[in-house]
């Protein structure tokens, strides 16, 4: 099955702001003893969601309902830091979110997004602190991110971001997931594995 190019991602945001938001945040070990990803999100960001003590719910922007349904995460610099782990953004992906703005990226987290078709854009503190004011007064806020121009769009706003030129290449032009690539192309490989006098 063809993957989707991604060129365009548009939806609502939630404000998930602060610097050095590692993996271990955005899901914590003891849910990474699954044998596949299917059901990572319930643990996404779960330590920051629940009191351990109450085991109630947290104010965090993620619990709030004026969010629900959010498909685009904006936070502060060095996301995704800490451990390699490909639970993490697994598990914002199958929380519903398909993109991410921050001002800048852990670079294993970045290539681990970049491979789920989940773009990771920067852009500067200024832009994106005035977009999350923005969807915290009107969260019903529609926004549209141009993965070709690397632009963002709202109301009657618009602000520059940034990725490698090699992410951006992947996602548009549909070449993101190398082993979907491979899947695919499974008879060209069978042909030239049966060409080859050594194997």
């Amino acid at each position: 099955m063809s993957l989707p190019a991604i060129t365009q991602v548009t939806g609502t945001a939630v404000p998930v702001l602060g610097n050095d938001i590692d993996t271990d945040r955005i899901i914590p070990a003891r849910f990474m003893k699954c044998v596949t990803f299917d059901d990572l999100a319930e643990g996404m960001f779960y330590d920051v969601k629940v009191n351990p003590e109450t085991g109630e719910k947290t104010n965090h922007p993620l619990n709030d309902a004026k969010f629900d349904g959010a498909t685009i995460i904006l936070s502060g610099a060095n996301f995704g830091c800490g451990s390699s782990r490909e639970h993490a953004p697994q598990s914002i992906y199958r929380s519903g979110f398909r993109a991410i703005i921050a001002e800048s990226f852990a670079e294993i987290f970045f290539g681990n997004s970049t491979t789920l078709g989940m773009p990771c854009l920067c852009a500067s503190a200024e832009d994106i602190a005035a977009l999350a004011a923005f969807v915290t007064e009107a969260p019903e806020t529609r926004i549209t991110i141009n993965v070709d121009t690397l632009k963002v769009h709202y109301a009657d706003i618009s602000f520059p971001v940034t990725m490698p030129g090699s992410a951006r290449s992947a996602l548009t032009t549909a070449k993101y997931d190398p082993l979907a690539e491979l899947l695919e192309n499974s008879e060209n490989i069978e042909k030239t594995a049966g060409n080859l006098a050594y194997v």
